[in-house]
């Protein structure tokens, strides 16, 4: 473009190129006298971003090796981890990630599972608390379809909406972290459900789980509880459009009705795709979490 052309744009666009780090004189405006409108500018953004999602990326090379400073050793990234890799990178680069943090009461919950004994034997029945969450969601799913969804690739401004609920598991494995999915989590009761956690857990791990059942799911669960930490940055796992984080829960005190009660608190981390699902929503999602993970869902559940 002349550097002598004049360019139509008001200054609210000219600010939007500029924050967006877009030259306005590289725009070709898409309104009358080629004057150039917010959207002109994110489409320029996105294509010039495209560009890049080649395999001709510019490679970034350092001056220097790592063994001009030391010793080194080298190895091959493990094949899940190699297999994994694009599908991040891809989910990164194409979803415009946005994380709402929150924290759980779920000191009734907690107090629930330690009750929990077979009525037979009267031994004590063990069930991870990623059971209670797995169910939880499922009613946030209902209320919420939007998280339920796929953005349509080839169908430009279309979403898939999913009426089934299938939730996947990130499993921590000798070999990489593999996210197989729980089919039908609302017809299951939460026995069901955690069962369910330990068999495809353990598939995983051993590499005798059928490639489909990393596929098809609705929304996906990441817990460091069993490792630790608190809040953290899921990326979603394309081409759903949200993940929930999970941390380590602890005692927090917490000032309830004129006193200071010790209760058990859990971290979570919801990772959205802003394209679909706004920040006010996803706030009303973990509302919805928090009640459904408090003081009368665990008594609610069909067990």
């Amino acid at each position: 473009m002349s550097e002598n052309k004049k360019i139509f744009a008001t200054p609210k666009v000219r600010k939007f190129a500029r924050e967006l780090g877009a030259n306005i004189t590289e725009i070709k405006g898409s309104e009358r006298l080629g004057r150039i409108t917010e959207d002109d500018v994110k489409n320029f953004v996105n294509k010039n971003l495209n560009k890049f999602n080649t395999k001709e990326d510019i490679k970034v090379k350092s001056e220097f090796n790592h063994s001009d400073f030391g010793d080194i050793e080298i190895k091959d990234i493990p094949r899940i981890k190699r297999l994994a890799a694009p599908h991040l990178s891809n989910s990164w680069n194409t979803i415009p990630h946005v994380t709402h943090h929150d924290e759980v009461d779920i000191t009734e919950l907690e107090d629930f599972r330690a009750k929990l004994t077979d009525p037979v034997s009267g031994e004590k029945i063990k069930i991870t608390p990623l059971a209670f969450v797995a169910k939880a969601l499922t009613n946030n799913l209902k209320k919420f379809p939007t998280f339920n969804s796929s953005i349509d690739d080839i169908n430009e401004g279309k979403i898939t909406l999913k009426k089934y609920i299938h939730i996947g598991i990130a499993v921590d494995t000798p070999h990489g972290l593999m996210v197989p999915k729980i089919r039908n989590v609302d017809q299951k009761k939460i026995k069901e459900i955690a069962e369910e956690l330990k068999n495809v857990s353990e598939l995983s791990r051993n590499l005798k789980i059928n490639k489909k059942e990393f596929f098809g799911g609705s929304i996906t669960i990441t817990s460091l509880g069993g490792i630790g930490g608190t809040y953290f940055t899921p990326i979603i796992n394309y081409p759903e459009v949200a993940i929930l984080g999970v941390g380590r829960s602890y005692k927090k005190q917490i000032f309830i009705k004129d006193k200071f009660l010790a209760r058990t608190v859990l971290p979570i981390s919801l990772s959205y795709d802003h394209r679909i699902i706004d920040g006010a929503e996803a706030a009303k999602f973990c509302n919805l979490l928090k009640e459904n993970l408090g003081k009368n869902f665990a008594y609610n559940l069909a067990f």
